[in-house]
């Protein structure tokens, strides 16, 4: 973590510096403003994650609105896969989260006993999250905890972003026609008891509809949710109980013979824990809520699944009863398909708004955190002036294809939790179906599956060789290092914020040490002083070198075999208001600990490459480190030249 680089300020470096005009500025709501760059629905992850990168944009008026008189509290989504993460770690609060959480580090499969089939019995363990899938742990947590990380994020901003809480969207109208705020918005002012109290409009030049299943903007804009339901009952509930059950600190699949199946996950805390219980099937044309199910329903239904083990339940924190459905819209933005060649998207949906699924395989918070993950930057770049608006087509692109994969994937694996078992899986001679899927899915169930299609933003053509462990569309993978200047071990990817700017990660062959001559060296001069060089055509005269483009390096030597005073000025950069030096932009490999980021990610020891990384941690581009025509012709598809630099 980096600061103090324009001048020494005292108490916690989380809360940045506020922007020209909120120095001393009261930490509430202010009145609702006539005009904003961004107006997001919905203070639920997918509008908090958008609402937390777009905070640090001063030059961005951004609103977000809520009907609740206040944040979350508890209950809902708990499930942080190991992508989100690492996304985490870039907004600054994924050791929190790592200190609170439950790790999910086993999970445990339970069947029907062969010759007492009424009873169940652990038929097998798996590992939750694979050798080397990440650094990060999948953890549990409350929902309510995720969202107060954001809001932290926000109120800390320059921008001190708070919530409008009590607003919600009545509807909302676009004028196709308009270059500046085309998008008015109509807000009710929410009474305690529910009512609409009152309107108030607002003129925005993006809207962004983070606002649930039942979204009003996803209506406004003339989206539906389409799909199917498995017309099944299932109960929900994070319970504090007592049971002779051994795996009530494990991640648990329970399969009974008669009963239905349960799925146990333990909770933050070490007491607490949530199960998923199978219950009723449905009709066709019923919905859940004709059986009036309750909490003791549920349990009922739990000990009847766990015969011979008991649930004691001595208190329920929270609970549910939902139906499996799998629905996808078909609008994630305004524009027509048949009018995207001439018109940019104004409106925008995500998270529930846009996809929804069964909440077992811990997808619903994360992949709604995946989607605006991915557009934040986008908007960024629109309304900063770094690229055209056209650049946000890319976002329904990219994310309706994952949207599509969630619920493909989703569908089979619901149906296989509610599958009884068969002969096979009832004497032992066939593993169980819902074992062998779940081993199958840990890289989804991860959020590591996500790999996005050749486009402006993700290279056509690429050195894939290069970097074989890097795959590019996919998530930037990190791994160990030392950083030269202080020997200090870290992750690379954790050089990464959630702040909007590109990185180009250049690894050294393998008797490059970083001196004039050298392919890093002659990296470093290209694009520190060539005309064609993307940070001298696209960093702005008042702007660090690298407010745009962070050049990392990383060298296979030991580092002592490596002098930091030899390196090229371009990693050793001056800046801020003092001309303070970068010492934290040179890297090698721990040969200390024998983890070899050359090794581990495949990249080519003779002669090295580039890794482009997008602000959302995607491999953009592979490239030998002499590529840098194909580099400079990469970022002219994606931003608007300005004043040099």
């Amino acid at each position: 973590m980096q600061y103090y680089l324009d001048g020494f300020s005292p108490g916690d470096p989380d809360v940045k510096p506020p922007a020209p005009g909120l120095e001393g500025a009261p930490r509430k709501a202010r009145e609702v403003p006539r005009k904003v760059d961004v107006l997001i629905a919905g203070c639920g992850p997918a509008g908090l994650c958008l609402a937390a990168q777009l905070a640090g944009f001063p030059e961005i008026a951004t609103m977000i609105v809520e009907p609740k008189h206040g944040p979350m509290e508890k209950g809902q989504a708990d499930g942080v896969n190991v992508r989100s993460m690492e996304m985490f770690q870039a907004f600054g609060f994924a050791e929190k989260v790592k200190r609170e959480a439950y790790w999910v580090n086993q999970a445990a499969f339970w069947k029907p006993m062969p010759g007492n089939p009424d009873h169940i019995h652990r038929v097998g363990l798996a590992q939750d999250v694979a050798d080397d899938q990440s650094e990060m742990p999948h953890t549990i947590v409350n929902q309510a905890r995720i969202h107060q990380l954001f809001l932290n994020v926000m109120k800390n901003a320059p921008t001190r972003l708070q919530p409008h809480y009590g607003l919600r969207v009545k509807n909302l109208e676009i004028d196709s026609a308009a270059s500046n705020h085309p998008v008015t918005v109509t807000l009710e002012h929410m009474a305690g008891d529910g009512s609409a109290d009152g309107t108030v409009t607002v003129r925005a030049n993006y809207v962004v509809g983070c606002d649930g299943a039942r979204s009003t903007v996803r209506s406004a804009i003339g989206g539906k949710l389409h799909g199917d339901a498995a017309h099944q009952a299932w109960g929900v509930m994070d319970i504090l109980a007592n049971s002779e059950f051994p795996d009530l600190r494990r991640k648990c699949l329970i399969q009974s013979a008669k009963e239905g199946n349960i799925l146990i996950i333990p909770r933050e805390g070490g007491y607490l824990f949530r199960m998923y219980v199978e219950l009723d099937k449905l009709n066709p044309d019923e919905r859940v809520s004709n059986r009036n199910l309750t909490a003791a329903d549920i349990i009922a239904a739990a000990n009847r699944i766990m015969t011979p083990y008991a649930i004691d339940v001595k208190e329920v924190v929270w609970w549910s009863v939902y139906e499996i459905g799998h629905r996808l819209t078909d609008k994630f933005d305004d524009v027509p398909a048949d009018e995207t060649a001439c018109r940019a998207p104004r409106v925008f949906t995500a998270g529930d708004a846009c996809h929804t699924h069964s909440p077992k395989a811990g997808q619903g918070m994360n992949v709604s955190m995946g989607d605006t993950f991915n557009l934040g930057w986008k908007l960024a770049h629109v309304l900063t002036g770094r690229s055209d608006p056209e650049l946000l087509h890319s976002y329904s692109a990219e994310r309706r294809l994952e949207a599509e994969r969630l619920i493909e994937t989703d569908h089979k694996w619901a149906r296989i939790m509610s599958a009884p078992p068969s002969q096979s899986e009832l004497d032992g001679s066939e593993m169980p179906r819902f074992q062998k899927q779940f081993i199958e899915n840990l890289e989804f169930t991860g959020g590591l599956a996500v790999r996005y299609e050749p486009s402006r933003i993700i290279a056509k053509e690429a050195q894939q060789p290069l970097a074989t462990g890097l795959i590019i569309g996919k998530r930037f993978h990190s791994a160990p290092v030392l950083r030269l200047a202080d020997a200090k071990p870290m992750q690379l990817g954790h050089a990464a914020e959630a702040d909007g700017r590109w990185r180009i990660y250049a690894f050294a062959g393998r008797d490059d040490n970083g001196t004039s001559g050298g392919a890093i060296h002659k990296l470093c001069a290209y694009l520190n002083s060539h005309p064609a060089s993307p940070v001298r055509r696209y960093t702005r005269a008042d702007e660090d070198l690298d407010a745009l483009i962070d050049l990392r390096a990383i060298f296979q030597q030991d580092f002592k075999a490596l002098n930091f005073e030899d390196m090229p000025p371009l990693l050793r950069p001056a800046k801020g208001r003092y001309g303070l030096h970068d010492f934290e932009k040179i890297f090698c490999t721990d040969h200390m600990l024998g983890q070899d980021i050359y090794a581990m990610r495949g990249i080519d020891r003779a002669q090295g490459c580039m890794i482009v990384v997008r602000p959302d941690q995607y491999v953009a581009h592979i490239l030998p480190l002499d590529g840098v025509a194909a580099l400079s012709a990469f970022f002219d598809g994606i931003f608007k030249q300005n004043d040099v630099h």
